[in-house]
């Protein structure tokens, strides 16, 4: 079975194509975000430990054959790296990822990101740092951080443009030689 990594910045559609990937393979679906933040409400206000992290994870990920994960582990999830068959990058152009964040946010949140809400100033926080993703430096999750992580990997990485349509990116990774022949997963 295949284990796929999709990755990229925040609106990029990570979580989406894992989850059409997933679907398409017949394989498990994972997020970083249910293993890096503690449930909270408002969502997304608390992490976990990083070692609690890697353990769910490796946990979660070891229950299933093959599986997708969306979404970024980097700095904490250097151990399950190795099984990844491949790795998919997803680039967009930051005008349109933040469009995709800000209607994402409105949809999930209505007005409790509005003025007023108890949602008002987390959102705006999470939007700012969202907007530097393309411009920040590599401390933190950003574009330089990715570059330097897509460097030291050893599976292969697609790289793919996120405001094509979703079916033809489905398509694109099921075409990889590493996902069409099969991949097995290393040892």
């Amino acid at each position: 079975m295949v284990h796929i990594h999709v990755t990229g910045a925040s609106g990029s559609g990570t979580t989406s194509l894992g989850h059409m990937l997933a679907e398409r393979l017949v394989i498990a679906h994972l997020d970083t975000d249910d293993f890096f933040w503690l449930l909270t409400d408002p969502p997304f206000t608390t992490p976990r430990e990083a070692d609690e992290r890697i353990r769910l994870l490796l946990a979660e990920a070891g229950r299933h054959d093959g599986w997708v994960l969306s979404g970024s582990a980097l700095k904490w999830g250097g151990q399950i790296e190795p099984l990844y068959d491949l790795i998919v990058f997803l680039k967009i152009e930051p005008e349109l990822r933040m469009a995709r964040i800000r209607a994402r946010e409105i949809a999930r949140y209505g007005d409790r990101i509005g003025a007023g809400g108890d949602m008002e100033v987390k959102s705006g926080q999470f939007l700012e740092w969202a907007a530097t993703y393309d411009t920040a430096g590599p401390e933190r999750r950003s574009l330089a951080a990715h570059e330097q992580w897509l460097e030291t990997q050893t599976a292969p990485v697609l790289r793919l443009d996120s405001s094509r349509d979703i079916d033809d990116l489905v398509a694109e990774v099921l075409l990889h030689p590493a996902i069409a022949a099969g991949a097995i997963r290393r040892r």
